[in-house]
């Protein structure tokens, strides 16, 4: 699931850190042979209030088996890079 994420959800040039992960779920069990996709959701985007360079983003994830089975799932905060406002 951490690869899935880190590779093509995080921003490869503004990902800057993970404070970490909640609410962390394994509903149902990944089995041998299964097939696996990730599905996210951005729950909150917010400028970081000490560093206005940064933002923080909360995200909702999943990872779905073949037969549309949710294997595990998570809350993650990551912190990026912004843009300057304006």
């Amino acid at each position: 699931m951490m690869r899935l994420f880190a590779d093509h959800y995080l921003s490869r040039v503004a990902s800057l850190a993970s404070p970490g992960i909640d609410e962390l779920r394994w509903p149902a069990p990944l089995r041998p042979g299964d097939s696996v996709k990730l599905r996210v959701t951005t729950i909150e985007t917010r400028r970081s209030r000490s560093k206005p360079d940064r933002g923080l983003v909360r995200s909702h994830a999943e990872l779905v088996t073949q037969n549309d089975e949710t294997v595990l799932t998570l809350t993650a905060m990551n912190l990026l890079r912004a843009r300057a406002s304006g």
